[in-house]
């Protein structure tokens, strides 16, 4: 049976329509051997265990050998019972007839059994998992090596999905081009940055970050079948991984085979603040975060020239407010002066969303990186080694550091109303920007002077950007 199914990976044809996808019947071949795996057989214990933990049930035979549970469960497939270790007392042993032989497992339990990665509520539950897994790579472990060698992701199922959703999306973008303006003073004549500014920041264009799948263990609730290489994903429980982002189902195997071409999907994206940054700009196709654009874009029309823009704090009840609009409303959150006068609780709104990144916008990866650039004493190596490190960030981190130095330039343009030069919002952006990896105190008090430097220099030389 295994034979027959490897001959036929090399000629299977497939629909392109993901929706008349139906797995060929060879990729049932993992699922036709769940069904033959053999059924868990508990052998009970005749008589009532005293030291019998209030977990286990009469499957419990105490304090006995390997050699007595051997006798035990000999000559019936998928039997089972629980014994207490000789070796270790206090601890528990599965003990399982498969095979011929009888396979003894350390057992755990935490409020869960298991025996490995997966926990089960019940022992029973285990045992059938377990079997499953057992019979399958007994009886198809050459198939399993080399199932991925053929894989149906490039075409069909989830790339025809991502195909159609990105040309949707690519339309949307061309009917309904997005612009991000500044208010320009008419007092200041346009300088060669706010010219650059005008010519990046016009209509805005697709942007295809490369972004990895979030996999997370999943259970699967009847029969599933990979959508990588399109073979049964076997099992009770945690049958595969399940991307969180975009919802494309594979083996846990395949997981490490699947390109970054993750495309988020905005129903599984719960709230705004807190995401990670890559996800939300490709969930809204969007170069930055919109809650970047929305709140520099209030800040340029009415508060630049507001004194202490940035260092001081808006009520935290209505910067809480913005962050619940942001994530109930998205894009279509109403922040404007009618809602929230005071413009510094919308500057306290982007801190705390920039703050609130699970990846900071300068990454953990590249934050050694900065702060040794901060540490060289000559200026031109010093922004040579800062360059360096931005050419590492990922594109979208990239772009948002670059529209918030350039926003931060022109907050400095107005130093003689709001009283923020580099330095100031060097100390304001430093911290929030950059974290360190490790959340020593004694680490993060150390590095806040090269933070607040490194900010600071990206402002004064904001061109390294572009």
């Amino acid at each position: 049976m295994a034979a027959s199914s490897n001959s036929s990976l090399s000629g299977s044809s497939v629909s392109s329509d993901p929706e008349d996808y139906q797995p060929p019947i060879w990729k049932s071949y993992l699922y036709q051997l769940q069904q033959e795996a053999p059924r868990p057989k508990r052998i009970t214990c005749p008589q009532e265990m005293e030291s019998r933990p209030k977990y286990y049930g009469r499957e419990f035979h105490g304090l006995i050998s390997r050699e007595q549970a051997d006798e035990l469960l000999a000559g019936t497939e998928g039997a089972y019972l629980i014994r207490e270790s000789q070796r270790q007392p206090g601890t528990y042993t599965l003990a399982l007839r498969f095979g011929g032989q009888t396979l003894n497992y350390r057992l755990f339990y935490d409020g869960k059994h298991f025996v490995g990665e997966k926990r089960f509520e019940s022992v029973h539950d285990l045992v059938t998992d377990g079997l499953i897994t057992l019979y399958i790579e007994t009886k198809a472990a050459e198939y399993i090596a080399k199932m991925t060698t053929n894989p149906i992701y490039q075409h069909l199922g989830y790339t025809s999905l991502l195909r159609d959703k990105i040309t949707h999306r690519l339309n949307r973008t061309r009917s309904e081009p997005k612009k991000v303006t500044f208010q320009q003073d008419e007092k200041i004549s346009p300088s060669p940055l706010s010219r650059r500014t005008t010519l990046k920041d016009g209509p805005e264009k697709h942007c295809n970050y490369e972004k990895i799948h979030n996999f997370k263990v999943h259970t699967f609730r009847g029969p599933h079948w990979c959508e990588y290489c399109a073979n049964f994903m076997w099992g009770l429980i945690a049958q595969g991984v399940r991307c969180s982002d975009c919802g494309l189902n594979v083996h846990k195997q395949c997981s490490k085979l699947v390109p970054s071409d993750c495309q988020p999907d905005l129903r599984r994206i719960k709230k705004v603040f807190s995401c990670d940054l890559t996800t939300l700009v490709k969930a809204h196709n969007t170069p930055r975060p919109m809650v970047l654009d929305m709140c520099i874009r209030e800040i340029e029309h009415r508060g630049l020239k507001s004194e202490g823009l940035y260092r001081v704090s808006g009520f935290t009840e209505h910067i809480e407010d913005v962050r619940l609009s942001f994530d109930r409303d998205g894009e279509k959150a109403d922040i404007s002066a009618n809602i929230y006068p005071d413009i510094n609780i919308i500057a306290g709104a982007l801190k705390l969303y920039l703050r609130d990144l699970p990846i900071p916008v300068i990454t953990y990866d590249v934050y050694s990186r900065f702060i040794q650039a901060a540490k060289i004493t000559d200026p031109d190596s010093r922004l040579e080694a800062v360059h360096d490190g931005l050419l590492q960030l990922p594109p979208a981190h990239y772009e948002t550091l670059r529209y918030l130095m350039t926003h931060l330039k022109r907050v400095t343009m107005y130093e003689k109303d709001n009283y923020m030069n580099s330095e100031n919002l060097g100390i304001v952006f430093g911290p929030t920007l950059m974290r360190p990896p490790d959340l020593n105190t004694l680490t993060t008090l150390n590095d806040m002077r090269y933070q607040k430097l490194i900010v600071q220099l990206l402002i004064e030389h904001e061109d390294i950007l572009f």
